[in-house]
């Protein structure tokens, strides 16, 4: 495709250095992928998976985006599939991605590990498990849901019952009749929940160390991430009061149910650290409210007697769930370059980047600015593809 304002020359490298190579194979590393393509500039996504979109593949069946159809596509025009719900499930998003993959003749190499990131004269020497590859250019898309995170709680090799992170959970099949506690009031965690306890499960209890900023997906009669999408562009105080004004009027008080008010608003987290609101559907709050599953304290210890709870509390679960989040498991790959922060999440990601030639994307909470963050660091690309004094070791 013809490119506007490209230096065509500029992505004219030797035979064993390519322009520009992205690692990830998900949303973040497709749309990268396409943006690039757009403007005629080569560029390679190399996974560790067999297929595009594996993260999604393996998640649990019942999942649905928090975020509308409207605004999780990728790139404007390329939409999903007539008849798709307006908040799409597991199996939307993955057609929708393999598509969008298809559509935009992304180059993909699948099977390949990487284990680490070096700088070198002519770029980037990225170690993968397929040998060294160097590129000029590389752009970090392995996204920030990458590798399961489980808390180390006192006593838990002691525990008879199963431990699995809701990243293993499919369906509540295998947990009829148990007894279940879900740790983490996430997204995941509450729509675990609610379906453990409509799938059959005899008990279930959520563990909340936090109270969550608890949204319905639809607020006002609006996609909610549309909304706060809106809101984020705000004075964080004005923000923060327009987001109580809509828990009020959409959620009400939670209180009875075990649910307290948070301690911050919601646009003051996102702004600190990224934190997301908890967007759910309607049957989740459905569930709270018909007492479904019951909320407790958060976990203290995990022992052959069971889980003790930070309030004195004994329980003796069948199985415990961990929705306890991800880390971007970067470390070890990039940590020696100054780009991570001490939670091992790419510095200041959506500015220019932080060593020259290195860029990230997907680091986001949500794939509604997926799009708009590829075309920035599309942006990026090219003008350090154009500069004819780029070098990464600089």
């Amino acid at each position: 495709m013809a490119s506007r304002g490209v230096n065509k020359q500029s992505t004219r490298v030797g035979p064993d250095v390519e322009p520009v190579l992205i690692i990830g194979a998900g949303p973040a590393g497709l749309a990268a992928a396409a943006e690039l393509r757009h403007h005629g500039v080569p560029s390679r996504i190399i996974d560790r998976a067999d297929a595009v979109a594996s993260s999604w593949r393996t998640r649990y069946d019942a999942l649905r985006l928090n975020t509308c159809r409207w605004n999780s596509v990728l790139r404007v025009g390329d939409r999903f599939a007539p008849g798709t719900p307006f908040f799409p499930l597991r199996e939307h998003a993955v057609a929708y991605l393999e598509n969008f993959a298809a559509k935009h003749e992304v180059d993909v190499q699948f099977g390949v590990q990487v284990d680490l990131i070096e700088s070198v004269p002519e770029g980037w020497r990225v170690c993968t498990s397929a040998g060294p590859m160097t590129a000029r250019q590389v752009v970090v898309a392995t996204g920030h849901q990458h590798t399961p995170w489980l808390p180390d709680w006192p006593g838990k090799d002691e525990y008879a019952g199963r431990i699995v992170h809701s990243w293993h959970y499919r369906n509540p099949q295998e947990f009829q009749g148990l007894d279940v506690l879900v740790v983490g009031s996430g997204c995941s965690g509450l729509d675990i929940a609610r379906d453990l306890a409509q799938g059959g499960a005899a008990h279930v209890q959520v563990a909340v160390r936090t109270q969550p900023n608890l949204l319905r997906k639809k607020s006002l009669g609006l996609p909610t991430d549309l909304l706060a999408a809106a809101l984020y562009r705000a004075p964080v105080r004005v923000a923060d009061s327009a987001g109580r004004f809509v828990q009020r009027s959409s959620i009400g008080d939670l209180r009875k149910s075990g649910l307290g008010r948070p301690k911050e608003g919601i646009f003051t987290g996102l702004h600190r650290d990224g934190s997301p609101p908890v967007i759910v559907g309607d049957d989740v709050f459905d569930a709270i409210r018909n007492r479904q599953f019951k909320i407790v304290a958060s976990v203290s210890s995990v022992g052959a007697d069971g889980v003790r709870l930070a309030d004195g509390t004994m329980l003796q679960p069948d199985a415990i769930i961990a929705a306890t989040g991800y880390t971007s498991g970067l470390t070890s790959v990039v940590g020696h370059l100054g780009v991570l922060d001490e939670r091992g999440n790419p510095l200041n990601y959506r500015q220019p980047a932080v060593q020259p030639g290195l860029h990230f994307l997907g680091y986001a909470p949500c794939m509604g600015v997926i799009g708009r963050d590829a075309k920035r660091v599309m942006r990026h690309v090219l003008a350090e593809l154009n500069s004819p004094t780029f070098s990464a070791s600089s």
